[in-house]
């Protein structure tokens, strides 16, 4: 049996706004709950744009808690919550509010998540149904849905437009980086990009060449990844390749033992070292062999 959450490490998260620079009365009410550790962030509470929270997701190790005084400390709004939530579930970390009923290691705090869940599908509903009505109520007027500047080719209007789907392009980024982020990390530059589209897609995750790219190079220009992810990978041998590749995948998830490496080579299509299409326990043990004798796998 797992050992109790409450017993857990707790990492806290204190985020304020920018007309609000104290961050004094979170850190010390998360303080007193017991956190170990607590990260500060500055940001408005309408943007998903928190690169601290996105680390701090990345980084939570299993059996963690994740502790914020307020919800509203951490999310925008209730699906971007259940979102967070889920990224820790996957994680197998644990998130928990002071103020709040909401402690995904009890279940009066998940029953309260599942009502939250209900709320936010709500939500969304009654928005769609919103968005229809004005759309209708507009054309009964005789106007035209959408941005009049578009329309006309404003200039200005363009910019504008294109600011605001770039931002939500980066938040969205943000808030999934968790997912991808780390295996790019771990592959780039040393393989091509087909390589981690490949390792990505076998776990479940849509990219091509192009997206994963365009993506690292946003997080490159925000500052928040780092440039070497974009070097040119250089050119290797097949057998290095398919060494480095297997050692990518063990770091990626270090309990996957060596026929399920193999298997996830075959989904791969990845030919062995003598151009079968079967990998078997013993020939995966002797990639990551000499990817240990090279230090490439501890």
């Amino acid at each position: 049996m797992a050992p109790s959450p409450s017993k857990k490490r707790l990492i806290g998260y204190a985020r304020v706004s920018t007309e609000d620079q104290a961050h004094d009365a979170q850190v010390d009410e998360l303080r007193a709950a017991g956190c170990e550790v607590i990260h500060q962030e500055h940001g408005s509470g309408a943007s998903r744009a928190r690169p601290v929270l996105a680390r701090l997701i990345g980084e939570i190790q299993p059996g963690e808690v994740l502790v914020v005084v307020r919800l509203d400390r951490l999310a925008r709004s209730v699906s971007h919550l259940l979102e967070v939530i889920e990224a820790l579930q996957a994680k197998k970390a644990y998130f928990r509010s002071l103020r709040d009923p909401i402690e995904t290691s009890t279940p009066q705090g998940m029953f309260s998540l599942q009502v939250l869940g209900a709320v936010a599908q709500l939500e969304r509903s009654l928005i769609s149904e919103r968005t229809k009505a004005g759309i209708k109520a507009a054309k009964a007027r005789g106007r035209k849905p959408g941005n009049p500047g578009m329309r006309e080719r404003n200039p200005e209007a363009i910019r504008k437009i294109a600011l605001a789907r770039e931002k939500v392009y980066l938040d969205r980024l943000i808030a999934s980086a968790d997912r991808w982020l780390p295996t790019v990390r771990r592959m780039r530059p040393h393989h091509p990009w087909d390589d981690i589209v490949h390792l990505l897609s076998d776990g479940g995750q849509s990219w091509t060449v192009a997206r994963l790219r365009r993506a690292v190079a946003k997080l490159v220009s925000e500052r928040m990844a780092d440039p070497i992810l974009l070097k040119p990978a250089a050119r290797k041998s097949p057998q290095d390749r398919l060494m480095t590749l297997i050692a990518g995948i063990a770091m990626a998830d270090p309990n996957l033992s060596l026929r399920e490496i193999g298997a996830q080579m075959e989904r791969m299509r990845e030919r062995t070292p003598r151009g079968g299409l079967r990998w078997s326990a013993s020939s995966v043990k002797n990639q990551l062999d000499r990817a240990r004798s090279l230090g490439l796998v501890s």
